[in-house]
């Protein structure tokens, strides 16, 4: 069976964009264009590979496909990349590509950013965020290329790497600490303080309450603010809305200014990151890699 590359196209950019409409836009064609070249790659296949929703999803079948569009344009954009470093001439910029990724908040905050911004100008990224414990199902669905990510055990067709752990503490600003922990994280205390929680994703403030009051799931059932944003997040803790985890490349600042106490110094959670990536052969992606793993061996407890 042969695969033709503007269908395969065509799918990337319907899940990219969301609509058929703005898949059109993207390759310049008519929304008419990418719906007969997606019925035709849905013949050719013999598998339904889009459900036609707002946005689209990709089905099972559709997760297979886009996996091989999005490495056919990453292999397609190294191979204009050379060609631009050749000196041959030919159109401005048509080495530059677009990688799409994966990261947790709380990285993207931190440390990732910085290791990827020397790398800006011949890569665009497309960042993907979710949780740690998520990011791993983008690499399945071929949504990205690479992911940070809590899952050891590499994605079919991927490689995994240890990137370190990011250890995160149960904190609160000083003034709440002293108004809510009088005698420290008691159990007493622990139900009745709020907490800070990221999403309904999150699990990190309940795993801390878990194995601090074990046999009380269920029972224990503190305030709980959503705050769905890392920087807000480290706000929303700092102004006294609640406590919560956060990791010490966040909170050591304003720990050491004294904003900030750790309500339970023996109460450290350990985070295990690693760099999982598709299995190709690819400049841009390796250079990307090298970069991730560099950052993570000088910002994450080794």
């Amino acid at each position: 069976m042969d695969l033709d590359l503007g269908q395969l196209r065509a799918l990337s950019a319907a899940v990219s964009e969301g609509t058929l409409e703005a898949a059109a836009r993207a390759l310049h064609v008519t929304p008419s264009a990418i719906s007969q070249r997606l019925r035709a790659l849905e013949v050719a296949t013999g598998r339904v590979l889009l459900v036609r929703s707002k946005p689209v999803r990709v089905t099972g079948s559709g997760e297979v496909l886009l996996r091989l569009a999005r490495q056919v344009e990453l292999l397609t954009g190294d191979t204009l990349a050379e060609l631009d470093a050749d000196g041959a001439g030919g159109p401005a910029g048509r080495g530059v590509q677009t990688l799409p990724i994966a990261v947790n908040a709380d990285s993207l905050a931190t440390w990732v950013l910085p290791a990827l911004a020397p790398l800006a100008g011949p890569v665009c990224f497309e960042i993907h965020r979710d949780d740690e414990g998520h990011t791993a199902s983008l690499l399945r669905a071929g949504t990205v290329v690479a992911a940070v990510t809590t899952d050891a055990d590499p994605v079919s067709g991927c490689s995994v790497t240890r990137l370190g752990v990011m250890r995160y503490r149960p904190v609160v600003a000083a003034d709440r600490a002293r108004e809510w922990f009088p005698d420290g994280p008691t159990a007493r205390a622990l139900a009745r303080a709020p907490v800070v929680v990221f999403d309904r994703k999150d699990d990190l403030q309940h795993r801390y309450l878990r194995g601090r009051l074990p046999g009380t799931e269920g029972t224990a059932q503190p305030p709980v603010h959503h705050v769905p944003s890392s920087a807000d997040f480290l706000t929303a803790v700092r102004l006294g809305l609640g406590w919560g985890m956060l990791p010490d490349l966040q909170s050591h600042p304003d720990e050491v200014a004294g904003s900030l106490v750790d309500v339970d110094p023996a109460g450290a959670i350990d985070v295990v990151l690693h760099w999982q990536q598709w299995k190709l052969r690819s400049a841009s992606l390796d250079r990307v890699a090298a970069a991730v793993t560099a950052a993570a061996r000088r910002h994450l407890v080794q």
